[in-house]
């Protein structure tokens, strides 16, 4: 039996009608990768699985080749334990305040720790009421008066710190929490 639970975040497919990717189909690619207990979270490309795998690079790896094996689409993984999900969740900066929106919440996933001195630049970065703390492979982004607002995107972060990013909103994180300890 699998004993391990990732969460695969997978960016760029079924955006703005691009590499569109239906979700029972992913289901069934992971499935045929030998990965067990396979759900997928809305079309963004959210998925909770089980291995005995241990190495995040290769679990990375070869969901990116079956994605372009099945469907021809070259897309960027990031896959965390259940454990690193669990501690980016309680760990949100922004949720000490109790007057916080939390539905103006998102968490930026980087593939790798940024170097500080690709991050002191961006400290100049936040706009009106947006903000965002970086903690170490991840970015906690308030975003008051909406994400699709805000300069503070996904590609900014990726120019910026030059690494691999996706971002979820708060809601989204939490389901996946839940369906991790499902």
């Amino acid at each position: 039996m699998a004993t391990n639970t990732f969460i695969a975040f997978i960016r760029g497919i079924n955006v703005s009608g691009c590499n569109k990717i239906k979700m029972t189909e992913l289901q069934q690619l992971f499935i045929e990768l030998d990965f067990k207990n396979v759900t997928t979270y809305i079309q963004s490309g959210n998925v909770v699985f089980r291995t005995n795998l241990e190495e995040l690079d290769k679990i990375e790896q070869q969901i990116i080749n079956g994605i372009k094996q099945t469907f021809g689409y070259l897309v960027q993984v990031i896959v965390l334990t259940k454990k690193s999900l669990e501690t980016i969740y309680v760990s949100n900066p922004f949720l000490q305040d109790p007057n916080i929106d939390i539905t103006k919440l998102h968490v930026t996933l980087l593939s790798n720790k940024p170097n500080e001195n690709d991050i002191i630049p961006l400290n100049t970065l936040s706009k009106n009421e947006d903000t965002f703390i970086i903690i170490d492979k991840t970015i906690y982004l308030y975003c008051p008066n909406g994400y699709g607002k805000t300069p503070l995107n996904n590609n900014l972060f990726e120019r910026k710190l030059k690494i691999s990013a996706t971002t979820r909103n708060w809601n989204t994180i939490s389901k996946l929490v839940e369906i991790s300890n499902l």
